[in-house]
């Protein structure tokens, strides 16, 4: 996307710790064996569903918020890892698109374009999603940021304030919300960030005409509400 905002930059799964098992050890003997030499178990769990034949089970076209669309990114804009056991997860990065909700699903599902979010929210509160929470996609322009963060792209321009609604606001917030229940991340601006405070970003979004006051009240509230839901 462009430069100006929102154009996501060249990042679910259990949180306890893993043994190694059978295949790690597979791994490690043929690492040993063309020379690597012993890696660390971290570098192991992360390479296990690397290897061929191997792939860590998932639903087709499963999401993981409730009410999103599936809408799968383009396998070039995203890797496949394991988080929060590889990875931990500590951070939501907040986008704006710089173009249109479908002009969005079609560039991030271009392979050339090298980029996408985990999820795109239109200017009427509806969400796809794109990229499993689990994997790692390619939105911050900033490779340690991309292994720690859920990028969510919101519809608009960061010079149009009208382009920020009432339903964007209020969905997003539930979406971040839940994202940070999910991994026990405090809601604040430490947490929820914009692109533009990503080191080493070109970028502005989501510009001077996000209510980031009123962003993270609503986030609050969503997670409030989350949690006396499960009590």
């Amino acid at each position: 996307m462009g430069k100006q905002g929102a154009g996501s930059g060249k990042g679910r799964g259990g949180d306890r710790d893993r043994g190694i098992s059978r295949r790690t050890l597979i791994i490690g003997g043929a690492a040993s064996a063309v020379g690597v030499g012993l890696l660390a178990r971290g570098d192991l769990a992360r390479m296990w569903w690397q290897m061929p034949g191997v792939d860590k089970p998932r639903e087709a076209g499963a999401v993981d918020f409730k009410g999103a669309e599936w809408v799968a990114a383009a396998a070039a804009n995203w890797r496949r890892a394991d988080r929060p056991a590889d990875y931990t997860i500590d951070r939501v990065i907040i986008h704006v698109t710089q173009g249109s909700y479908q002009g969005t699903l079609k560039v991030f599902k271009d392979p050339w374009h090298g980029a996408a979010a985990h999820y795109v929210v239109r200017q009427d509160g509806h969400i796809a999603q794109m990229i499993r929470e689990l994997d790692v996609a390619f939105h911050a322009g900033n490779k340690d940021f991309n292994e720690r963060s859920v990028g969510i792209e919101h519809e608009g321009f960061v010079d149009r304030p009208e382009d920020f609604t009432d339903e964007m606001y209020e969905a997003s917030a539930r979406l971040t919300a839940r994202i940070c229940r999910r991994y026990d991340m405090p809601v604040d601006r430490e947490h929820i960030i914009g692109h533009v405070e990503v080191p080493g970003t070109d970028h502005t979004d989501p510009g001077p005409h996000w209510d980031w006051d009123r962003y993270i009240r609503l986030v609050k509230a969503a997670y409030e509400r989350d949690g006396s839901t499960k009590a």
